[in-house]
């Protein structure tokens, strides 16, 4: 006896006894044995509800709507118990009773039913010397069927570690040792099941879903398991709502009209199959059909709910089933029952009228027929008849079996049992959660650290047939102990949905974005509703639904449907180009000319106007001019590391070169005619000795600058990616700034030196001037016809061979410079 729930009292012959205060809850079914289990169960599934006034005490509950599955569950049990003890190797010598509980699917009641489960109803004797001490009478309770009970009674009965095994709770939340210490379970918990769920929801892309759940511990904490788990899934829910069998007209009306306004086209609904038979009804009368259904092992594999659908509401549901069972003898034991052979009490003679609709003689009714207590049960069909439960059967099996497994370890069974050994809770809570043993039919049972089995589950697929019966396909399993990429595995089996279609339904926020866009969310809205946005120009995305756009390398391009990226086009001046072959042509015509006047002169060499004009100076500037025709070539073609070195260091010592010889042939030019002033002899010091080394002298401060270049940092090819988006522009880099302009201002340098001279010698008689109007003609021609080809050619150029680029955007844009 527990102090807090008995008082010590005396009786008219003043003997000290223990009592339960208030009314006891005596057991709808019951045995003796020698050792007691305790059953919690709902034999009915609802109760009428009463307006206390608080000024009397509260009339017992009144329990209606009897449950066919409950008995179905408590038949297993029963079946169970008589197995064991008809057994010579379990529990040798030891019968196993009972006490069954109906708690209507109260909580309240379920506490009530908690405390007399835990003490007993019985006036017990007390002995003076240890009064009120007897510990409970059960030593295992199994049930109860949902799991708001299961809370409740596991409260209860966790401080005195009494075992408690159900059969189809659940709730993640009673996998926590902390509130439940004693509760255990032969079903897997709803943490597995939800996330199962979630991944299924996702293998078939519903990223858009709505969620009904019953509003108890099995629906709120499943549900908000999957809800974590679709949103690291990507899944949305559209709406959540909440649901429960009692609920006012005007609840259930808000649920359909949120259903109606939605714009997913699927339903995960995380229910009780109690609360499935109310909202099938709803649903008939407002003709909510072509809706896909995800189902939980709550109402997923239940036929009876397939035969209420009469509207086809739920044809091709899908959704996650307890694996299927077979436990031999089990179908024939539950279907054999009689009220005549169950003592005639209450309870089985209510659902013996309710299986038969019938009355007995002591509670006939007119227009009923009477019920003898010997129909025939192969007559009927309903709920009871209805054996695909038989999972759940299964589970109530293998519940009683793991206590009588444990009290066999405890009581050191061999061939006898030590009957006289006293149990307590604790140790037979500790040895059912280290059991390990397989069933008759070869089911493996055990218990983890949280008292949870393995979680396996099948995948059930609601497949109507011709004749209008439901048939339950397994299309798949899902075995949450695997890696998680191996976890869900669906057999290769065409699969029905909503609407007998055999295509899977498409249920998104917003379709998916084609590789070339990217998703940008839509403000207000869950990520799963979002607008496809195109790739801007140099970026791509090459997979569906992608959040960014990668830019491409920059010697890459986005293609036309931004989801590639495309080698760039590289260009530069290269001989296959028109103006390429031209500029090349001229290069070599200005280079046969002057071997052509180089010719000519060392034909005439002896010729006054060749003597006249410092022959060795004349052929050395021939020379140079090659030269720099020639330099011209180098900047024609792909630029290389030595192309670009060349390119300006070989132009500018050539053109110096070309300069020294001019600077020469008109220093000559005016030492001569100072020579012929009387008392001058300037021309023996600028004499042809004088005039070679001048020129070199000039020619190599200009080597050296370009070495010094070259040296310190030097031109190198450069891939110019700003000029244009979809081009490169191949050209040279001129590395050191200052070498290229310390160049050029010596080339300019020499010049201003050339110019001098020149301007000195102006006064010279005209045949020593070079023929000063041809001189003149041909400057005028040459500034004319370097004025044409440097500012009409190109144009005429464009307009004629390059018509693509004769555009106001390409006149507007930028122009790669090239280098020639």
């Amino acid at each position: 006896c527990h102090p807090l729930l008995l008082v010590a009292s005396f009786s008219q012959a003043e003997e000290l006894v223990c009592r339960q205060r208030g009314d006891p809850e005596n057991p709808q079914l019951s045995k003796d044995g020698d050792i007691i289990l305790g059953g919690v169960f709902s034999f009915h599934s609802s109760w009428k509800e009463k307006q206390e006034s608080y000024r009397h005490k509260p009339l017992p509950l009144e329990c209606t709507s009897l449950n066919f599955r409950e008995f179905q569950f408590a038949q297993a049990m029963l079946f169970a118990i008589e197995e064991i003890n008809n057994s010579t190797e379990l529990l040798p010598g030891i019968s196993l009773g009972y006490k069954l509980y109906d708690i209507c699917g109260s909580i309240s009641r379920s506490v009530r039913v908690a405390l007399a489960l835990a003490n007993g109803n019985e006036i017990v004797p007390a002995p003076s010397d240890a009064p009120c001490t007897r510990s409970g009478e059960v030593q295992a309770i199994m049930g109860e069927t949902s799991s708001s009970p299961c809370m409740a009674i596991a409260t209860v009965i966790g401080p005195f570690q009494i075992p408690m095994i159900s059969h189809f709770a659940t709730c993640a939340c009673l996998s926590d040792k902390t509130k439940y210490p004693s509760f255990l379970r032969t079903i897997p918990s709803d943490y597995y099941q939800s996330r199962a769920l979630a991944q299924l929801v996702k293998h078939f892309g519903w990223t858009w879903v709505g969620a009904i759940r019953s509003n108890d511990a099995y629906g709120n904490k499943g549900m908000a398991t999957f809800t974590e788990t679709a949103q690291q899934l990507g899944i949305c829910l559209e709406y959540s709502v909440a649901f429960f069998r009692t609920d006012p007209p005007d609840k259930r009306q808000k649920i359909i009209d949120t259903i109606k306004a939605s714009t997913s086209r699927v339903i995960v609904a995380f229910l009780a199959h109690k609360d499935v038979d109310v909202l099938i009804h709803e649903l008939s009368h407002h003709n909510l059909t072509g809706y896909q259904w995800v189902g939980s092992e709550g109402w997923i594999f239940d036929s009876q709910i397939a035969e209420m659908d009469r509207h086809h509401i739920l044809d091709g549901s899908i959704g996650l089933s307890i694996p299927k069972a077979h436990v031999s003898g089990m179908r024939e034991f539950i279907q054999d029952v009689k009220p005549l052979n169950s003592s005639s009490n209450e309870i089985f003679t209510e659902f013996w009228e309710e299986l038969f609709n019938c009355k007995f003689k002591q509670s006939s009714a007119e227009n009923q027929r009477e019920c003898t207590g010997n129909e025939d049960l192969t007559e009927v069909h309903n709920g009871f008849t209805d054996m695909s439960l038989m999972p759940i059967f299964n589970n109530v099996y293998k519940g009683v079996y793991a206590v009588a497994h444990a009290l066999h370890s405890i009581l050191g069974c061999n061939e006898t049992c030590n009957n006289k050994m006293q149990l307590d809770h604790f140790t037979i809570l500790q040895h059912v959660k280290k059991i390990y043993f397989k069933t008759k039919d070869g089911d493996e049972v055990y218990f983890n650290e949280n008292g949870d089995p393995p979680a396996k589950y099948e995948i059930i697929n609601w497949q109507p047939t011709q004749n209008g019966i439901v048939d339950f396909v397994t299309v798949g399993l899902h075995d949450a102990s695997l890696p998680a990429d191996k976890q869900l595995n669906l057999h290769n089996k065409s699969l029905i949905w909503a609407k007998n279609s055999k295509e899977v339904p498409v249920s998104v926020c917003s379709e998916k974005c084609a590789p070339g866009t990217r998703k940008v969310l839509q403000k207000g809205k869950p990520v799963c509703c979002y607008d496809c946005i195109r790739c801007a120009e140099g970026e791509i995305s090459n997979v569906t639904d992608s959040i960014t756009c990668d830019r491409c390398h920059p010697e890459f391009w986005s293609n036309e449907r931004r989801d590639a990226c495309v080698k760039k086009v590289a260009e530069f001046l290269s001989y296959e180009e028109i103006m390429g072959a031209l500029l090349t042509a001229a290069s070599l015509f200005g280079t046969c000319m002057t071997a052509v006047v180089a010719l000519i002169f060392f034909r005439y060499r002896k010729t006054p106007i060749v003597r006249a004009n410092n022959s060795e100076l004349s052929f050395l500037l021939l020379f140079s001019l090659t030269l720099c025709f020639l330099c011209s070539l180098t900047f024609i073609g792909r630029p290389s590391e030595w192309s670009c070195m060349l390119r300006h260091t070989a132009f500018g010592i050539t053109f110096v070169l070309c300069m020294s010889c001019v600077l020469g042939k008109t220093i000559v030019v005016l030492m001569a005619f100072r020579a012929t002033l009387p008392g001058s002899n300037v021309m023996k010091w600028f004499g042809p000795t004088q005039q070679r080394l001048s020129v070199l002298a000039f020619t190599l401060i200009q080597v050296v600058i370009c070495i010094m270049w070259l040296t310190i940092s030097p031109p190198f090819p450069l891939k110019n990616f700003k000029e244009f988006k979809d081009k490169i522009i191949l050209e040279c880099d001129l590395g050191s700034a200052v070498g290229f302009w310390a160049v050029l201002g010596y080339i300019g340098l020499l010049a201003l030196l050339c110019f001098f001279l020149a301007f000195l010698a102006r006064k010279l008689p005209d045949n020593f001037n070079e023929f000063s109007v041809a001189v003149e003609i041909f400057a005028i021609l040459a500034s004319s016809f370097g004025l044409l080809i440097c500012i009409f050619i190109p144009k005429c150029y464009i307009i004629l061979l390059k018509p693509e680029k004769n555009t106001k955007k390409s006149m507007m844009g930028k122009v790669a410079p090239k280098s020639f």
